[in-house]
């Protein structure tokens, strides 16, 4: 009876080991997973904090891609209104310089045609310088005859000046004879008015027709 009653002693000591064990893993079991529960609590905080910072910023990313696109849209539509303007100066470029190049063919051409009409009117030039040169030369000789001929007329100028003053002296000697002499000296009288009267003719001639020169 002592031996079962030690026995059962032992076993209850056993048991009441075992039972203090188990309640201590129990305890540590149970702290354990209050602290999961804790840990799971605050990791679904956190997740909440998370979804809602996600949708936060997936709310910003629209707005602020929407923004992004606008300000895209309207840096696109300047860029387009910058081309078109570039465009358009640079078909005025290109009207400008086609412009500017038909001026130059123009002043080319004019340049040619003024370097023609100077070839033209520096031949001209000559052509007048020697037909200048020629009359000049045909004038000294016409000269020179002119004067050779004022020469003559003013000799005889002289000539027929002292023959007026012998045909005067003929005509008063004349003049005298008329009433003494009328009948045999009559001849050599009319002789000599003949040759006064052909003077005179040649006189008139001389004074009324010019001397022409060659």
């Amino acid at each position: 009876m002592a031996c079962e009653a030690q026995v059962s002693e032992e076993k209850a000591k056993k048991s009441m080991i075992d039972a203090a064990r188990l309640a201590d893993e129990l305890r540590s079991e149970q702290e354990l997973a209050q602290g999961y529960e804790r840990d799971r609590k605050l990791l679904e905080c956190q997740l909440k904090d998370l979804q809602t910072r996600l949708d936060e910023a997936e709310t910003n990313a629209l707005k602020g891609g929407k923004k992004a696109m606008h300000k895209m849209d309207t840096r696109i539509r300047e860029l387009e209104s910058e081309l078109d303007a570039e465009s358009r100066r640079c078909a005025d470029s290109q009207k400008n310089l086609r412009k500017s190049e038909r001026r130059i063919k123009e002043m080319t051409y004019a340049s040619d045609e003024d370097r023609k009409n100077h070839e033209r009117m520096q031949v001209l030039t000559d052509q007048l310088q020697s037909k200048i040169r020629t009359y000049k030369k045909q004038i000294e000789e016409a000269e020179e005859i002119a004067a050779l001929n004022l020469a003559k007329f003013r000799q005889a100028q002289a000539q027929l000046a002292e023959a007026e003053e012998r045909a005067d002296v003929n005509e008063q000697a004349l003049a005298k004879t008329k009433a003494k002499a009328r009948g045999s000296s009559a001849a050599p009288q009319v002789k000599e008015i003949i040759d006064l009267r052909l003077f005179k003719t040649i006189r008139n001639q001389l004074f009324f027709f010019p001397v022409k020169t060659r």
